[in-house]
């Protein structure tokens, strides 16, 4: 790979990676909201698992444009690799920003509500991970904004090591 090559690499990559992280933000923001709309969250799981897609027709459009229909398995598996990295880098400002800034305990009143639910707490029994929950439940709300955002930004780029593969694999063409 020439240095020309791989600048346009990066500069793709960050496009499509901003890109990813409106989808992923959007679907994030669905996912609070559907808390208490449950529509929302089945768009938001929707989105999440529309986000491989997405990352393929932007490396489809890399390969075709940028690339002039040409693609190998490893340009395109660094091309996913970065294109969730810099999507996570937003998405993990977002969250940071929603957790420092704007949730004020929402988050973990709702999941307290939907424990404490009289279904819940028979399932949890029957089960017997009651405690579990509950120190679970314990766990999250001691996590501060940065650990929540840390842990989003480490789930991304793993995904994106996954996705990856499959993405790079399906998209690669050769003249």
């Amino acid at each position: 790979m020439t240095p020309q090559e791989y600048v346009q690499l990066k500069a793709f990559a960050r496009q499509d990676g901003a890109l990813l992280s409106l989808v992923m933000i959007g679907a994030f923001a669905c996912y609070i909201i559907g808390m208490t709309q449950p529509l929302l969250t089945f768009v938001a799981l929707m989105t999440i698992a529309a986000t491989p897609f997405f990352v393929a027709s932007r490396l489809r459009h890399y390969r075709d444009y940028g690339r002039q229909g040409r693609l190998s398995f490893g340009l395109g598996y660094a091309y996913s690799i970065l294109t969730f990295f810099y999507g996570g880098l937003l998405l993990t400002a977002a969250t940071f920003i929603y957790f420092a800034y704007l949730d004020n305990g929402y988050l973990i009143s709702q999941f307290t509500d939907i424990l404490q639910s009289p279904e819940s707490q028979q399932a949890m029994k029957l089960y017997g991970v009651d405690k579990e929950m509950n120190d679970s439940l314990r766990i999250l709300s001691e996590l501060r904004p940065i650990d929540y955002a840390l842990n989003v930004l480490s789930s991304v780029i793993l995904s994106g090591f996954f996705w990856g593969l499959p993405i790079a694999l399906f998209m690669r063409k050769k003249q």
